[in-house]
């Protein structure tokens, strides 16, 4: 049973960072993608940034390049997401997401191509 745990809500002012967490289970996921979307409200969920969990590239959308940045731990199974310089516009449900299927670079930028997804964190930022 696949299963990615996330870490729970934030609430942070303007200016401010932190970082989500994305613990995965159940299987070797070597070799999958990972993903993180988020989804603000009457909004679709939209890409963050991906990363391969065994290669070293990196994805971003041009709203959150230079900000966040997306980093794996092999040995704790673990996805991060460290986001910085944060904007009220950045509030939304951040999701990570996995998947074995992904094959091309603009296969990574949609939720449809992403099979396991964590539970969801809410993250408020203030103005």
């Amino acid at each position: 049973q696949v299963e990615l745990v996330q870490s729970g809500e934030e609430l942070v002012q303007a200016g401010g960072s932190l970082r989500l967490s994305c613990a995965a289970s159940g299987r070797t996921f070597s070799g999958y993608a990972m993903g993180w979307f988020r989804q603000a409200p009457g909004k679709e969920r939209e890409f963050v940034a991906a990363t391969g969990w065994s290669a070293g590239n990196t994805y971003y959308a041009d709203s959150v390049k230079g900000r966040f940045t997306i980093s794996g731990d092999n040995a704790k199974n673990t996805v991060y997401l460290q986001m910085g310089s944060l904007k009220p516009e950045d509030t939304a449900i951040y999701f990570c997401a996995a998947s074995p299927r992904i094959t091309t670079d603009t296969m990574r930028f949609y939720p449809s191509n992403y099979d396991y997804w964590g539970q969801g964190t809410q993250v408020t930022v203030s103005s």
